[in-house]
């Protein structure tokens, strides 16, 4: 039985997945509007709805530090996990949009975040704050695309309410096999690491961790093979602005007290998913894609984060020699390999440029 929940988690991953990218590129191109705008707002919000429910719940319970540890943690996910899955399948596009306007406000909201919280409370003031800061975002992304061609194509694409009515039927189906899925798949993998006798703990951080992800993992890596890559990227993107200036603003709004901010998370968590965004801006800048070397710079990021929880976690006496081979080793490797690849890139583009001046003396 176990075996067959598991396969049938995985079936109902695929599923969903295929139904939500197409059922999104269909309602962008029904409302004239760009599959980017669609994965940054519709797909992100979609694919996020597991954890904006445990979120909401956890604040009206007055458990907010559920939802802080939540979000972190589904951010670095969002980042080093889905954006290096679904590179490893082929490399993304990014989108101009993406790296001028929503990168930014990304590493924005993750640095705002982390400033707010250094006082080891957030308060329903902060919320305010980055509540404000969404609105900015709103006002920034929607005039923009919103522009007098789009709204003309919308005006004179010939649609019908029963096809917008059928393409939104088949987001929220998707969403439903994705998020069916990933409980069914979670649920398998839980029992088959119980029976090879896994710890709680180590299920909770690795198996628990990444099932949450799931849903945004499957539909990346769908977008992204159904050549819809401005959903792959976009959905990364979307969700973790939204976890952040919309989901947790609004818990610390709703929490009946300040939220505290354990110590491990001011100086870990919160760090690591600031880096995890910023990393972003050389990696999206070369090229404007992700490629498959640079998805596998970023999961091994991810395993090295997570192998870091799991040994502080069991209290492992190798910590601190991981620790220093991690901050001695791979943050500089992996600095100088940016490096270098920023140089090639401005190489060949000076070369492509001598080029063009050569041909059109």
């Amino acid at each position: 039985m176990v075996v067959v929940l598991f396969i049938a988690g995985i079936v109902l991953l695929v599923l969903g997945a295929d139904l939500l990218v197409r059922g999104a590129a269909s309602l962008a191109a029904g409302l004239g509007v760009s599959s980017l705008i669609i994965g940054l707002t519709v797909v992100a919000v979609g694919t996020s709805s597991p954890e904006i429910a445990v979120s909401l719940q956890a604040a009206f319970d007055g458990q907010g530090a559920i939802t802080l540890g939540n979000i972190v943690g589904s951010n670095i996910a969002n980042v080093m996990l889905i954006l290096g899955v679904a590179a490893m399948f082929g490399s993304l596009p990014v989108d101009q949009q993406i790296f001028r306007r929503d990168l930014p406000i990304m590493i924005g909201a993750s640095l705002l975040t982390f400033l707010l919280a250094l006082d080891r409370t957030l308060s329903w003031v902060d919320g305010m704050i980055m509540l404000l800061a969404l609105t900015g975002y709103g006002w920034i992304m929607w005039p923009r695309n919103s522009t007098h061609e789009t709204l003309h194509h919308a005006r004179t694409t010939q649609r019908h309410w029963r096809a917008i009515v059928l393409q939104l039927a088949m987001v929220v189906g998707g969403l439903v096999l994705l998020i069916l899925g990933a409980r069914w798949l979670v649920d398998g993998a839980v029992t088959f690491a119980s029976w090879f006798g896994v710890s709680e703990l180590i299920i909770g951080l690795t198996i628990v961790a990444v099932g949450t992800s799931l849903p945004e993992i499957a539909t990346s890596v769908i977008a992204g093979l159904r050549g819809e890559r401005d959903i792959a990227v976009g959905n990364v993107i979307g969700s973790n602005i939204l976890n952040l200036l919309l989901v947790l603003s609004t818990t610390m709004i709703l929490s009946p007290q300040p939220i505290a901010v354990p110590e491990a998370t001011i100086w870990l968590d919160l760090p690591v998913m600031l880096g995890a965004a910023i990393i972003c801006w050389p990696i999206f800048f070369t090229r404007r894609m992700v490629s498959q070397r640079e998805g596998s710079l970023l999961l091994v990021y991810y395993l090295s984060y997570t192998l870091y929880l799991v040994l502080q976690a069991t209290g492992s006496a190798g910590l601190s020699i991981y620790t220093t081979v991690v901050g001695l080793v791979l943050i500089p490797l992996t600095v100088a390999l940016l490096v270098v690849r920023a140089l090639r890139w401005l190489g060949e583009e000076r070369r492509q440029r001598q080029l063009s001046m050569n041909a059109s003396e």
